[in-house]
């Protein structure tokens, strides 16, 4: 059985657009249909934390550091077959003042990491898989909290697209297959959870 541990935030967590905090049930989780998809050969472990960043301790909610989480995370689930890694929204927050560029290199740093590690197969790092969030919809919910959000989720495609070609690892895009819910902008409907656990499978069986 090969092991997917899916590492990211309110999306992988499946939190319900606009509901202050609820969670979509189980079976509606795309990680779940993801399972479901790729069948009985795969172990797929979802990582989702509500407010998670690449790098950045958020200094009103905690920590959020995905990548002080990073480590425990793959030890917990060794041997590690494929990392998927779908951060980035967090970051867009007023309060941590980055450019996609600035995000980017935070992801660098995980996937530095992640290569240094030895939870994956026979002590050697797992593959790994990075996901480019869709970007933000404006919506008044969030818009305070993530001042300038937009433009910068907007840039993020292409600074993930120059990420993807310096480290050599796949790339995906989430806008690909759906987009951010309008009722708070950032998280995704029910039918976002199916489209993107049935098309993110397609991807896997592509690399393990």
């Amino acid at each position: 059985m090969k092991s997917v541990v899916c590492f990211g935030d309110s999306n992988t967590w499946a939190y319900i657009p606009g509901s202050n905090g609820k969670r979509y049930p189980f079976e509606k989780r795309w990680t779940t249909i993801l399972g479901e998809e790729l069948g009985r050969g795969y172990n797929i472990i979802p990582e989702g934390l509500n407010g998670r960043t690449t790098v950045f301790d958020d200094p009103l909610t905690g920590n959020k550091s995905g990548l002080k989480h990073l480590d425990i995370i793959l030890t917990s689930h060794y041997p590690v077959d494929l990392l998927i890694i779908m951060l980035g929204t967090n970051d867009l927050k007023d309060r941590f003042n980055v450019q996609a560029s600035g995000i980017s290199k935070g992801l660098s740093r995980l996937v530095e990491f992640a290569g240094k590690s030895t939870a994956g197969i026979a002590g050697k790092s797992p593959e790994i898989l990075i996901i480019c969030p869709p970007p933000i919809v404006d919506a008044p919910v969030y818009r305070e909290e993530f001042l300038d959000g937009i433009e910068k989720s907007s840039k993020l495609k292409e600074e993930y697209k120059k990420f993807s070609e310096s480290f050599n690892i796949p790339v995906s895009f989430a806008e690909d297959f759906l987009s951010s819910s309008p009722v708070d902008g950032i998280h995704w409907t029910e039918e976002g959870h199916k489209n993107f656990g049935i098309r993110i499978a397609e991807i896997i069986k592509e690399i393990i």
